[in-house]
Order: C-alpha cells, then sequence, then structure tokens
C-alpha cells in the first residue's frame, strides 16, 4: 500500500492518497481545490493512475478539489447517494467496497455532522484481511468529533453523531487507526487536538465525548462556536450551486 497524508496546517485540513504500488492504482480522498495538482504528480511520481476521487461529505470550511480533479484525470468522483448536489457523481452506500488494487475502501454511512458524512475502513489485501486504518472524514476527530449544526436541527443531527459513532466506528477493532480529514485550526469541530491521527483504542479511553451518555454527548456538543460566516457560500459552492469571490468556473459552467 502507499499512503500519503496532506496536512495543511494552517487551516486544519487533511487530505489522503491510498494506492496500490504493485497494480498501479490510487484513489484521493477529501481533496483540497489548492492541491489537485500535487495529488496528481504524486501519482504520476509513483506510476500510479489516479482511478478514484472522494469526498467524505460536502464540506464548508474549503473549496473541494473533488470535481475539479476527477475531470483532471478522467476518474469518477464519490459522494454518499444521500449528498444534495447539482454535480455529477456516483453514488456510494453504507457497506459497499470500492477496490483500488490490492486496496479495499469499505464505506460506512456516518450522518450527523452531515447527512451524507461517510468513513472509509481501508484493508490491505497484501498484508491481511483486518482492517488497518479507517479515514473518518468529519465524524470523529482526535480528542473530539463532527460539529451538528452546520446543516441545521444540530440537536436531532448530534443524535445521529452518536449513533454513527456508537454503533458504527467503535465497532471497528481497537488497533485500528483513525484519520481525520480536519485537526486543530478547523471550525469543523471544538477541542480537536493537533495531533492529526490517533487509534480506535486511544479515542476510546482519551476522547471525553466518547465516554459520554447520550444525553450529554448531545448536550456538549451543541455547544460549539458560531458558524464562520462563509460557511454556507462555501457549500453551495461545492454542491455545485454557489458562487466563488475568486472568479473562477463553476462545474456546471457559470462564471463564478
Amino acid at each position: 500500500m502507499i499512503f500519503k497524508p496532506y496536512y495543511s496546517f494552517e487551516t486544519g485540513c487533511a487530505a489522503y492518497v491510498v494506492g496500490c504500488g504493485g497494480l498501479g492504482v490510487c484513489a484521493v480522498v477529501d481533496p483540497r481545490e489548492e492541491d489537485v495538482e500535487s495529488y496528481v504528480a504524486f501519482a504520476a511520481s509513483k506510476g500510479m493512475r489516479l482511478t478514484h476521487v472522494i469526498d467524505t461529505h460536502v464540506h464548508a470550511d474549503h473549496h473541494s478539489g473533488g470535481p475539479r480533479l476527477a475531470e483532471r484525470v478522467g476518474a469518477p468522483y464519490f459522494l454518499h447517494a444521500s449528498a444534495d448536489v447539482a454535480l455529477t457523481f456516483e453514488p456510494l452506500t453504507d457497506g459497499q467496497e470500492l477496490r483500488v488494487g490490492n486496496v479495499a475502501l469499505r464505506v460506512i454511512h456516518t450522518p450527523g455532522h452531515t447527512p451524507e458524512s461517510i468513513c472509509l475502513v481501508v484493508t490491505d489485501g497484501k498484508r491481511g484481511a483486518a482492517p488497518w486504518f479507517v479515514l473518518t472524514g468529519d465524524t470523529l476527530f482526535v480528542g473530539a468529533v463532527g460539529r451538528p449544526d452546520l446543516p441545521g436541527h444540530a440537536r436531532e443531527n448530534a443524535a445521529e453523531l452518536y449513533e454513527s459513532i456508537h454503533t458504527k466506528l467503535l465497532t471497528l477493532p481497537d488497533a485500528v487507526e483513525v484519520y481525520p480529514a480536519h485537526f486543530a485550526g478547523s471550525l469543523c469541530g471544538a477541542g480537536m487536538s493537533g495531533k492529526p491521527s490517533s487509534t480506535i483504542a486511544f479515542e476510546k479511553r482519551w476522547n471525553p465525548l466518547l465516554s459520554a451518555g447520550r444525553e450529554a454527548f448531545i448536550d456538549a456538543i451543541c455547544e460549539v462556536p458560531p458558524k464562520p460566516l462563509e460557511a454556507a457560500q462555501v457549500v453551495r459552492c461545492n454542491q455545485g450551486r454557489g458562487h466563488r469571490e475568486d472568479g473562477a468556473v463553476s462545474a456546471d459552467g457559470d462564471n463564478l
């Protein structure tokens, strides 16, 4: 397996390239728009074709590079089937498995931060049948969890997030590594660690939200900083409906 994180310490954003060097294919998860050419160059340097472009959800804090990257390399763009977007994408469903050479990415639908949020459980078939790590998007962070208020209906979303974490993510083996889409510096959660990765066991032991009961969990994660003023505009742009301030062109060809 080839695994390369891309960390932006200024904004607390993380993207990941996951690939199979032997068969020369790879996926990019949660790509940022400004790094599109970096992903293409890295894949080429390892002799890999970029065959899957995946967003774990519709991001609210940065412009996704997903649609542009997919068009750039001629690969499909993936989101969960429930994503409310005006973009062409391949729909993902809970339990679906994507094969990237000898690497398998199993989709877990984990609504709560957003209705379409997913996590990806990654297994290296050359290494063994057990999962190695999970890309948790904005569902589970190191020391925190995703904020539930961005789509509105914060308490209902928080209840969904509690179920997603406890009935899905925390049932993974303790040794599974955790790689979220954000860390300290992002406003997509409160109390995130500056360390961008962890394990299921460490989060069970030290993440204070994971030991809280359901109602305490809901109360705690609904106490978040105000929504960033630009969040709604960024979401609309990432849905293919909004307008950029830099004069760029949207996926539907309109000047933004």
